[in-house]
């Protein structure tokens, strides 16, 4: 006659498997990994302290004293309110277009930029877009570093741009 096999109580065998874990844990390569200093993240960097902007508008105010010599900015305040985080202004590109000066491939050395229009049209080029013809009301993102241009705009065109950081570098390109 064959010898039956007895199992073993389901406590022994919740009693056995504690005390291998618990035999584990005190182990020295376990010991080891919990004598080492916790892995903290790096902490980010303080923002400055940002302010109240507040720009109303006024005519004098359009300056051509901006990136582009065909183009007039109204600075609305957010490079100094935010310490350099960002920049805003509105643009208004002088008519009529001169393809000529206007339609020069670029881009700029940003972390984010943003354009909206605020009145009239503009058609622009960006590299792995094609041309598009914005208008009044039409917005679009730039990914940083993204070669584009302006091929032709509208003598009324105003457009309000965001751009991260403030200070940033434009890179002119050979067609």
């Amino acid at each position: 006659m064959a010898k039956q096999k007895t199992s073993r109580p389901a406590t022994k065998t919740a009693v056995k498997k504690r005390s291998v874990i618990e035999a584990a844990a005190r182990s020295p390569a376990r010991i080891a990994v919990k004598a080492k200093a916790p892995i903290v993240p790096p902490k980010k960097p303080a923002r400055p302290r940002q302010r109240i902007a507040i720009s109303h508008h006024r005519e004098e105010d359009f300056k051509a004293d901006g990136l582009r010599a065909y183009a007039k900015y109204r600075d609305l305040g957010i490079a100094d309110a935010s310490r350099g985080l960002a920049q805003a202004h509105v643009i208004r590109l002088q008519g009529p277009c001169d393809p000529a000066e206007v339609s020069k491939l670029h881009f700029h050395d940003v972390d984010f930029q943003m354009v909206y229009v605020l009145k009239g049209w503009v058609k622009t080029y960006m590299d792995g877009q094609g041309e598009t013809l914005m208008k009044e009301g039409s917005a679009w993102t730039q990914p940083p570093k993204i070669k584009h241009m302006i091929l032709d705009y509208s003598d009324d065109v105003e457009l309000l741009e965001v751009i991260l950081p403030a200070e940033f570098k434009t890179v002119e390109l050979k067609a």
